[in-house]
């Protein structure tokens, strides 16, 4: 082969890879420009450190289901961009869905594509990220038993990488079916408001199996499942924010559940020095106050992460560093619904310590919680047994753990919250503020003692006595003389006391379990 033969084959191999990006198809670009919409290679740029991404499959052909009902209509890469790249250093495996091309649907050879690089996530222990928008599986290639009895593999796949490396969406566009289809599987969701949609099947689709006329913001915009439906972890208003955030939260993860955690060196700074909150936490529980405060006191340089900010919002769960470690923040919330736990609490907060034992991130509880919510608006959601969940979940736990009780901790929810000996607590403290009891003390009393203050010859005066004595020895300094708690420390001296402990604690502890080989979740 003579060296102008190597230069006719290079130049026809660039030129076939030229055709499939965004240069190549000025007028779907400039479509997609007008929908205020990144492409689905400039939101992989977003994301990969410059010059990282090493793609693959960018020149596969469609089926010939495809080709058949679309004519000479270009499908570049089938749909769908996959490939590796670098994030702040890190490898990861990304695919992006290209809506200009027949929407994003998946076609066969996509589906092929998605597949390996699935599969190469688990084989290699490298992150997954997921830039998704599209119509879900193409309808023309799965109207044929031949080619869609084969299933979808790839979800075995997916249950294989779960807890083995992070696993993110971002849901940028519509996206019903598929789109949601994978993200039911990712760790973290973070969604575009205005413009993306996530749900089962779409308005059309619902109209024709039910008679139902809704339209997609409705049926599954980024308010009904981040904030109302806990589907998606983030709400946000643009491509570029969607991808910071899936980087962000990234950054506390592990490569995999073997790898080292994202430890950062840190130096102690003005932002680190003990906060007195008693100007932020009111001794009276009659009192609310904002529970955010308190976690920007006790963490590095006053910064977190929230996880599903909008949904259930008397519970909040947040990544963050204390001393440079990873830890996951669980945080009763009394400015909503005085910080009792309902059943969306509770499949919050399970689902948060089930991410952050997989990927050995310690977790840090604030106490300050009335108990379940009670009722039967509360168990028509099935409380009994999501309040179970969250147990479960703790206990199955091996990371290090410690909590501290701000003000209340009443009953199985100051169990759930791991207060006290519950779970083994590598710290179990209580502030001079803490309340800590079976139940509150007045409704206690009203049950159990009603006849006694009844028949007494001033009831309500008899049933202040009755109270004011057991509020007696409800409180930190009481509960410590048990050795139910390791000790009561001042709200200023929180910080130190998880630096000190977490600074120490190993990654993980040694569990010693029976010879099973699944628990059974209640949920």
């Amino acid at each position: 082969m003579t060296a102008n033969d190597w230069t006719e084959v290079i130049a026809g191999a660039r030129t076939a890879q030229a055709a499939v990006l965004d240069s190549a198809r000025p007028e779907a670009v400039q479509k997609q420009r007008g929908r205020d919409m990144l492409t689905a290679r400039e939101r992989i740029a977003v994301l990969a450190d410059e010059g990282s991404f090493m793609e693959s499959g960018a020149l596969v052909t469609p089926s010939p289901e495809t080709v058949h009902h679309t004519g000479d209509r270009p499908v570049p890469a089938d749909a769908v961009i996959t490939g590796r790249c670098l994030v702040d250093g890190r490898p990861v495996h990304v695919m992006s869905m290209d809506f200009t091309v027949l929407g994003g649907s998946i076609g066969t050879v996509g589906s092929l594509k998605i597949d390996k690089l699935v599969e190469r996530s688990l084989t290699l222990g490298i992150p997954l990220v997921m830039l998704l928008e599209g119509g879900g599986h193409r309808i023309q290639e799965g109207l044929d038993a031949r080619h869609f009895a084969i299933g979808a593999p790839l979800f075995r796949i997916f249950t294989k990488l779960s807890g083995w490396v992070p696993i993110t969406a971002a849901v940028l566009g519509p996206g019903f079916a598929g789109a949601s289809n994978y993200s039911a599987m990712a760790d973290f969701v973070v969604m575009r408001r205005g413009t993306s949609q996530m749900g089962i099947a779409g308005p059309a689709l619902v109209a024709a199996a039910t008679g139902e006329i809704t339209d997609a913001e409705k049926l599954g915009g980024a308010a009904v499942q981040a904030d109302k439906n806990g589907i998606a972890d983030l709400a946000v208003d643009s491509d570029e924010e969607a991808v910071n955030a899936m980087k962000e939260y990234l950054a506390f993860l592990p490569t995999n559940a073997q790898a080292e955690p994202q430890n950062r060196t840190h130096n102690e700074t003005e932002a680190d020095e003990p906060v007195d909150m008693t100007d932020i936490v009111p001794i009276s529980t009659r009192k609310a106050y904002d529970v955010h405060k308190v976690i920007a006191a006790i963490v590095d340089d006053q910064e977190y992460f929230a996880i599903k900010p909008g949904y259930a919002r008397n519970l909040v769960t947040a990544l963050a560093r204390i001393g440079g470690r990873p830890v996951g923040i669980i945080a009763n919330q009394p400015k909503v619904m005085a910080g009792a736990l309902d059943s969306a609490a509770c499949e919050k907060g399970a689902h948060f310590v089930s991410l952050c034992d997989a990927f050995g991130i310690a977790l840090v509880y604030l106490i300050d919680v009335p108990g379940f919510l009670v009722g039967s608006p509360a168990e028509a959601t099935g409380l009994a047994r999501r309040s179970g969940r969250l147990v479960f979940e703790l206990g199955q736990a091996t990371v290090p753990r410690c909590s501290i009780v701000l003000r209340k901790g009443y009953g199985l929810a100051y169990v759930a919250m791991c207060g006290g000996r519950s779970f083994d607590a590598d710290l179990a403290v209580a502030w001079p503020s803490a309340e800590i009891s079976a139940m509150s003390v007045e409704g206690a009393v009203d049950v159990m003692f009603k006849k006694d203050f009844n028949s007494a010859d001033d009831p309500d005066a008899r049933r202040a006595e009755l109270i004011a004595g057991f509020k007696s020895q409800l409180g930190g300094v009481y509960g410590a003389g048990g050795y139910g708690i390791d000790n009561v420390i001042e709200p200023s001296e929180t910080r130190a006391n998880l630096l000190a402990v977490l600074r120490d604690a190993p990654l993980r502890r040694i569990e010693i379990n029976p010879p099973r080989v699944h628990a059974i979740s209640p949920i």
